[in-house]
């Protein structure tokens, strides 16, 4: 989160961060103001014509008048306080019936001025004076040129408001500026597309070697642009600090800090830090040249600064430091190691969080490593949660000294690579965020007078799982909120706004608190809401903004009154529902009103389709529950969308309660088989998983074609074991397997029923075998003749026997 203080020697700046009729605005005109100066400003943009205020985040700006001149233009008259430390301001414009996207504006210190075409070729420049901020717009290919006059040794900053100031989710209309610094020979003396401080942004600095006069070149890094392609340019010797060492400091302190300047000379600065703790805190240079006109960014928490103490590159011999405590250091030259020691204890859990390149704006892309008493790797991070600075949490093993590593991963370094690691004990808490309902847009909410507005909070757990509840803060005049606990193991809630009656157009700027069950009272945390303002190419995050309040807005009342009918009856796993939605029209609307959940519940379908026609006053909207649904309850809310005349508005039903419950039958359904024209008793054992009131039955559904069943329908009682259909195969149902039977099991309770859904069965159906025929006779054979036995040979005696005879 960045804040905002103006300070002796140096200043602090701060920031930290459904629709329907959303106005948007696409451009303010003049980008940026100048310190103690009244100034109108035009927000043009789309459906403006009702705008009724400016909400503005951070003080210092005070708003006093808006004047909508037309549907895309509003002027703005604005006051920023004369000592408000420049930078990046957010405003919000409300609308009567919405809430525009969050913009930011410029603030500075020194004159604005206007650019003037032609200043396209280096020989025609535009001439200003030093120490001014142009407000210029760079188009399709467009170069701009600037002139100014340099003493020998004086050092010209140049930096630029581009990608910070603009708005495009769909990679139009976006400026990434390329700025250089060109000598009377037209060579370029310094140059910059991107930086670490302002990332996208670029600033450039040189000292001039003697008099002369010098060209400052404002382009598109590829030549894109557009009308759109706004920007700031600040030029002048205004002290430009690129480095704060140490990166921060504790509540109430003054901070002893060098200061690295973009020449490369060093200051001493001495920083006195607010009262209370930020996230991103931003230090602004003063001094008789004039004011920073940007930030650069601390931590300002309660952790002792230990500052690293040279030589401490070898992990073995790492420096003792404080545990919790803050490590500061710079990576100093190329190859550079620092390393830091601390004493934990066994079973204790230790986070270990680097900020460099994402809060600091340091150059240091980091690299960390946790390494245990004998040196050996505990863990090991580069990128992580989607950021470019590391972060590791770890059980300590064993009692003893830890150490801790860090250096670039490109094995880069150099005197503005600095780094501050913050070593904690965390404890238990939550986050909170609300949930985009329109891709890529930071939610708002719109609270129609005398109806209703809703919004989803989810809710990120860090070693806490219970039960988490809200609380409201900052809600608009006439508005209560009615808010659900978020049980274990669910990641977010809704929260339902109404306005009374006779509530009047506002708005403000509300925040929420999440606090943990009775017997967690200490476990807590806040809202927290990122506003993305510039994708570019597959909607890679370019820029966005942080803040820890939403805005909210009574807007137009509704034409109609709804309401979704409180069911009697639960829905059960594998089972189905329909909610009726009326609505109660007033005299003249007509329109159609269609209807989408704010929600669903896990488990459960939600046909979102449905809508109320012209003529029509209610609608059933069908329901379902799968077998992993949620069981318990759920507030279940629609939101109403219908055509006004600027666009779409939405109001939101009253909540119902939605019991979802587990199933109450268990089937076993059977492999059964059949012939053609055969009966089949199709037998299926149920179970009763629980008691219920009403009376119940089952009906087998998806027979296949040309099976039919007489009593499909059979009653469940107490003490049914098994329920038995008897199904008739006609000779034109289709042989094969067919897995299509299922249930629909009924229970009827005070007039509504609760149906379950189980399948699926098997029926296979087979061709009757062909039926027997007697086999002919064969002929009976006839014995065949014998044939006289051979002679049987004589034995030599019996030979001699026969001679004798004879």
């Amino acid at each position: 989160m960045l804040h905002s203080t103006m300070m002796a020697v140096l200043a602090v700046f701060t920031t930290s961060s459904a629709m329907a009729t959303i106005p948007v605005v696409t451009q303010l005109e003049p980008r940026g103001v100048v310190r103690g100066e009244e100034t109108v400003i035009q927000f043009k943009g789309s459906r403006l014509s009702d705008a009724s205020e400016v909400l503005c985040d951070l003080p210092g700006i005070e708003i006093l008048e808006v004047k909508a001149v037309n549907n895309s233009q509003v002027d703005v008259k604005v006051k920023a306080a004369a000592d408000l430390t420049p930078g990046l301001y957010p405003l919000r414009l409300i609308t009567k019936s919405g809430i525009a996207n969050l913009r930011l504006l410029g603030v500075g210190a020194m004159p604005i001025v206007k650019e003037a075409e032609p200043n396209n070729e280096f020989d025609a420049p535009q001439k200003i004076e030093l120490n001014s901020t142009v407000d210029g717009v760079v188009t399709r290919e467009d170069i701009d040129h600037y002139q100014v006059d340099l003493k020998k040794g004086q050092t010209l900053n140049v930096e630029v408001e581009g990608i910070r100031i603009a708005y495009s989710l769909r990679n139009r209309d976006i400026l990434d500026p390329y700025i250089a610094i060109l000598d009377s020979g037209r060579f370029e003396v310094a140059s910059s597309d991107d930086s670490a401080l302002l990332q996208q942004d670029g600033l450039c600095s040189f000292t001039a070697p003697e008099d002369g006069t010098y060209t400052i070149l404002v382009r598109d890094s590829s030549f894109q642009g557009s009308n759109l392609g706004g920007y700031r340019l600040h030029v002048g010797t205004f002290p430009r600090p690129v480095t704060v060492i140490p990166a921060g400091g504790q509540p109430s302190t003054e901070l002893n800090a060098k200061l690295v300047m973009s020449d490369g000379s060093e200051r001493t600065a001495t920083i006195p830090l607010p009262s209370e703790t930020y996230e991103q805190w931003g230090v602004v240079t003063q001094d008789e040249t004039g004011v920073t006109p940007s930030p650069n960014w601390i931590r300002v928490n309660d952790l002792p600064v230990v500052m690293e103490q040279e030589p401490n590159d070898d992990r073995a011999k790492a420096p003792v430091a404080q545990v919790p405590g803050a490590y500061c250091g710079i990576i100093s030259q190329p190859g550079d190691f620092d390393c830091f020691a601390f004493e934990a204890k066994k079973g204790t859990r230790y986070r270990v969080e680097v900020f460099s390149r994402n809060v600091l704006r340091s150059p240091l892309d980091a690299v960390l490593n946790v390494f245990a008493p004998n040196n050996s790797t505990l863990s090991s991070s580069d990128d992580s949660r989607g950021k470019t600075d590391p972060f590791i949490e770890f059980d300590a093993k064993e009692d003893g000294l830890h150490k801790v590593r860090v250096y670039d991963h490109l094995r880069g370094g150099g005197p503005t690579y600095n780094y501050r690691i913050e070593v904690t004990t965390p404890a238990p808490g939550v986050g909170l965020t609300l949930k985009e309902l329109r891709r890529d847009e930071a939610e708002v909410v719109s609270v129609p007078i005398g109806g209703r507005g809703a919004m989803m909070v989810t809710v990120s757990r860090d070693r806490y799982s219970g039960e988490v509840n809200f609380n409201l803060d900052g809600l608009p005049e006439g508005v209560t909120a009615t808010t659900f606990p978020v049980p274990a193991g669910r990641p977010e809630a809704p929260i339902v706004l109404t306005a009374a009656a006779d509530a009047k157009h506002n708005a403000s700027l509300f925040t929420i608190y999440g606090k943990g069950d009775e017997k967690n009272p200490l476990v807590g945390g806040k809202l927290s809401q990122t506003h993305k303002l510039v994708l570019g190419q597959n909607r890679r995050w370019m820029w966005g903004y942080d803040t820890e309040r939403a805005a909210m807005a009574v807007t137009d009342p509704v034409p109609f009154e709804i309401e979704v009918v409180q069911p009697k009856t639960p829905i059960v796993r594998n089972g189905s529902k329909e909610l009726l939605v009326r609505i109660k029209r007033d005299e003249g609307f007509e329109e159609t009103v269609s209807l989408r959940t704010l929600y669903n519940p896990p488990g459960i379908g939600i046909n979102n389709s449905r809508s109320i026609p012209k003529g029509k006053n209610e609608v059933s909207i069908p329901i379902t529950a799968n077998s992993g649904a949620g069981v318990g309850e759920w507030p279940i809310i629609f939101r109403a969308y219908y055509n006004t005349k600027n666009g779409q508005a939405v109001e939101v039903t009253p909540p119902i309660n939605l019991v979802v419950e587990s199933q109450l039958f268990k089937y076993e359904f059977p492999k059964s088989a059949g012939e053609l024209g055969a009966d089949v008793a199709y037998v299926l054992p149920v179970e009763k998983l629980r008691d219920f009131e009403g009376e119940a039955e089952v009906q087998l559904v998806g027979l296949p074609a040309g099976v039919t069943c007489e009593a499909p329908t059979q009653k469940i009682a107490d003490d049914t074991e098994a329920v038995t259909f008897q199904l008739k195969i006609t000779d034109k149902a289709k042989v094969g397997r067919h897995k299509t039977i299922n249930t629909q099991s009924r229970v009827h309770v005070d007039g509504e029923t609760i149906i379950q859904t189980e399948g699926t069965g098997e029926l296979r159906i087979d061709k009757p075998l062909p039926p027997k025929v007697d086999a002919p006779k064969k002929p009976e054979a006839k014995p065949a003749e014998k044939k006289p036995a051979a002679p049987k040979p004589l034995s030599r005696l019996e030979q001699l026997r026969q001679e004798k005879k004879q």
